[in-house]
């Protein structure tokens, strides 16, 4: 199946799961995905970034090895769709240590963003936790980036996980 075949198909939402299973079933499909998400100009090919994360869901061992180029991808992602989940598979993985200096940078300033949608902020705050985890140094820095938010901006979805990790970071520090 070529990127213009899969683009073809992920325009009609009822494929989705059909889709979706082929995919599972031939992970050579998946690179074809993949590289639709990442690199599809248009607009709509944020459908391909949505299926990888549902076939994550699934069968999150298909995502491990381009989990490196969907991190470099957050450096000129201009789609939030893609950018929240990039983030949100970013934050359910683990992260090699090569990339904590950027995506702590790079997780600070879309959490503290305003013009951010709550959920590119509340993964960029999961991953910000995640990286305090192995990196317990920057737990109060961490934490105080975290208290600061839930004082300036308290949505909702900010409120639930931001309550959450300073709960945890605060025990931690302790």
């Amino acid at each position: 199946m070529t990127e213009n075949e899969l683009y073809d198909i992920l325009d009609s939402w009822e494929n989705i799961e059909l889709v979706s299973k082929q995919l599972i079933e031939n992970p050579k499909g998946f690179d074809v995905l993949i590289s639709l998400a990442l690199n599809h100009p248009k607009q709509r090919s944020w459908r391909a970034a949505y299926l990888v994360d549902k076939i994550h869901d699934q069968s999150p061992e298909l995502l491990f090895p381009y989990l490196p180029a969907i991190i470099e991808k957050l450096k000129t992602e201009s789609n939030a769709s893609k950018r929240r989940h990039w983030l949100k598979l970013i934050s359910m993985n683990s992260i090699n240590e090569e990339f904590f200096g950027f995506l702590f940078d790079y997780c600070i300033n879309a959490f503290t963003s305003e013009k951010e949608a709550v959920a590119v902020r509340v993964h960029a705050m999961q991953i910000l936790f995640n990286i305090s985890e192995k990196e317990p140094e920057l737990k109060s820095e961490v934490l105080q980036i975290i208290e600061h938010e839930l004082e300036q901006n308290p949505t909702a979805g900010i409120r639930s996980r931001g309550r959450k990790l300073a709960t945890k970071l605060r025990k931690q520090i302790q």
